[in-house]
């Protein structure tokens, strides 16, 4: 056999990931004060024996593993009543494996051995974090959230459908998970930042989730509790900010072109809905408002089933109107479906662009058209929810901001 550069190279890795292993091993050995199976020279040792094993013959290998694993396994049998936990004792079988993996595919064994090592030292903030800063709701949702990322969506066909050829079964779903993880991320900001920054930070997370719902719930704080007033204001001015961010990531990871023909107006409803809550919040930053009632679950999948099947019967029918009225009638689509939700038609009017119906330049007038009738239902939903003084005050924000995003339009 010829030892050339590389086969050192390799065998240094090994090394290295039986020293990186060893090393955290050793260090928890020592914090926990207890004896263990293994320590830094242990670990140095398996993992240069799985990649000498891997050198002189593949069975050799698993001979070793065997017996490393029949080793493993009468330690823990002796130490069971000590230390019921059993992550030594794999950790070492799998710095054998690492070791042998080292002589094949260095690189690869290099990136999980640092990856395991992150993994083993992150013990304490790991185990504090699942079992006191999530709860078993949250993790329910986190489980749900992976499976349809993970499961669901390799298996949605990613093809034209329906009428007109109007639906892309893939990009529905992709939305779907895309409701749910915003839900799941303002959730979590409201769980852990609400108490502390007030409403007017609540205000502009829980607009992700939907700003109707949150001005009107700012709303009936604002009709409770009077002297918050000016901080629920604030809230539901910025929700108004969080639905043109949030406007603006869902074009990005739609379709990039209708985002740069809605660059201007987007950049001047932001500016200036942004200008308008900062100097309520400055207003009434001293007070530092109690919390929304906080949901219980990060997300509702019956919402973003529901949003999906919206978006879907909006695509079906602007293709429809599109076809028979041209740009009239999905004007027309665009602005009835902005009456409950804007990001439905916007999504539908980008994946009619995505799918090259319609250029980007003719989704912009749909989608503003979407936006201004959304702004009409908050203004109801400000007068409903907090009465006259709330509403005076968050009102005027929304006609600044769609006034400031058709002067963009005409401007540019």
């Amino acid at each position: 056999m010829i030892i050339d550069n590389t086969l050192w190279l390799n065998l240094a890795v090994a090394l290295g990931i039986g020293l990186l292993i060893g090393a955290e091993r050793e260090r928890n050995k020592a914090a926990e004060s207890e004896r263990s199976i293994a320590g830094i020279r242990t670990f140095t040792i398996a993992s240069l024996l799985g990649a000498v094993s891997t050198l002189v013959d593949f069975w050799l290998l698993i001979a070793s593993l065997f017996c490393v694993t029949v080793f493993a396994a009468i330690a823990y049998f002796i130490r069971r009543e000590e230390d019921p936990g059993l992550t030594t004792e794999i950790t070492l079988i799998f710095t054998v494996i690492l070791g042998g993996l080292a002589m094949t595919l260095p690189s690869l064994a290099a990136s999980l051995s640092v990856s395991a090592a992150i993994l083993l030292a992150a013990k304490e903030p790991i185990h504090g974090f699942v079992r006191g800063a999530i709860t078993k709701e949250e993790m329910i949702d986190f489980l749900i959230l992976a499976a349809a990322t993970l499961i669901v969506l390799p298996l949605v066909p990613n093809k034209l459908l329906g009428p007109f050829d109007a639906i892309n079964p893939r990009n529905l779903w992709l939305i779907v998970i895309l409701v749910m993880l915003i839900s799941a991320f303002g959730h979590l900001a409201l769980r852990w930042l609400g108490g502390r920054i007030g409403l007017p930070l609540v205000g502009l997370v829980s607009g992700f989730i939907s700003s109707i719902a949150t001005v009107g719930a700012m709303g009936e704080r604002s009709r409770e509790t009077p002297t918050l007033i000016g901080s629920a204001v604030a809230g539901a001015v910025l929700s108004s900010l969080a639905t043109v961010l949030q406007l603006a990531l869902l074009l990005a990871a739609i379709h990039p072109a209708t985002l740069h023909a809605l660059a201007a107006p987007l950049i001047f409803a932001g500016v200036s809905v942004g200008i308008y809550g900062l100097v309520v919040t400055l207003s009434s930053f001293h007070r530092n408002g109690a919390d929304l009632n906080k949901p219980t679950r990060s997300f509702s999948v019956k919402t973003a089933l529901i949003l999906a099947f919206l978006i879907a019967i909006v695509l079906v029918a602007s293709a429809a109107l599109k076809s028979w009225f041209g740009q009239a009638g999905l004007v027309f689509a665009s602005g009835l479906a902005g009456l409950a939700d804007v990001h439905a038609p916007t999504i539908a009017v980008a994946s009619l662009g995505a799918a090259g119906k319609i250029s980007a330049q003719s989704a912009v007038i749909p989608i503003l058209v979407a936006f201004s009738v959304n702004a009409g239902s908050k203004a109801v939903a400000a007068i409903v929810s907090g009465g006259k003084p709330f509403a005076q005050q968050v009102i005027p924000s929304l006609v600044l901001q769609v006034s400031a995003t058709w002067f963009a339009w005409w401007l540019f």
